[in-house]
């Protein structure tokens, strides 16, 4: 089945919309640049002088370039040595946003009875923060090391393992289906860059938003223009 526009910025393919969004029990959100509108690592890199750098690798990872995710992270939370961890609530004051459609999305799947996952290969200072803002029920994200106020450019072991990338963001699809007791098919899986192919190929609708170009042509529905909440547009 090829692609096809159902409307401007809205591309479906491999499904039959209408789908029933109360059909689906569970949907997960990658963070950055999917719910909210920074990549939170570049944005900390910035107060360390150190943007373009962390930027570029971030770029080449997301566009599926550079195939190793963990080892992309761990060498760009290296150049984070040394930023005072008031940086943090500074990007999350200053330059976090939430994405347009966001919220409606979140309250809109809540209503219909679904639960949300936040599955991130970002940081908790971040995602704990946008759980509490819009209510998901469930988040994963990677944990910064720090001592004496400052960043140590090291990310810390949690119980699930160092680093949410790709094979860990499908297994929290996977885990969190288990425990609610249902099948990946009820799930959806929001997402823009490469590491999050894994989980939408198990998902059973797989939605890329304003996504890289792989990402595009591997997803069911692609919103390339306007905000989230695009998504209603294919579900009832």
């Amino acid at each position: 089945m090829s692609a096809t526009e159902i409307s401007p910025g809205l591309v479906i393919q491999r499904m039959k919309p209408p789908l029933v969004l109360a059909d689906f029990k569970l949907i997960a959100f990658d963070m950055d640049s999917t719910l909210i509108n920074i990549e939170c690592i570049d944005e900390i890199a910035d107060a360390v002088g150190k943007k373009a750098e962390v930027a570029a690798i971030t770029e080449a990872t997301m566009r599926g370039e550079i195939k190793d995710f963990k080892e992309s992270l761990r060498r760009r939370v290296a150049l984070l040595q040394g930023v005072p961890v008031e940086a943090l609530q500074q990007v999350y004051d200053q330059r976090l946003k939430l994405n347009p459609g966001a919220a409606e999305l979140v309250t809109a799947c809540k209503a219909a009875g679904l639960k949300v996952l936040l599955v991130s290969g970002g940081f908790t200072f971040f995602a704990n923060r946008v759980k509490d803002r819009l209510g998901i029920d469930f988040a994963r994200s990677n944990l910064l090391d720090e001592a004496d106020g400052k960043l140590t450019g090291q990310v810390v072991t949690q119980s699930w393992g160092d680093i949410c990338d790709g094979a860990e963001k499908r297994r929290t699809l996977l885990e969190v289906a288990s425990l609610l007791g249902i099948s990946p098919q009820e799930a959806i899986a929001v997402g823009d860059g490469a590491n999050d192919l894994p989980m939408m190929g198990e998902a059973g609708l797989s939605v890329a938003y304003h996504a890289k170009p792989k990402v595009r042509e591997q997803a069911m529905v692609a919103i390339n223009e306007g905000g989230l909440e695009r998504l209603l547009e294919v579900l009832e």
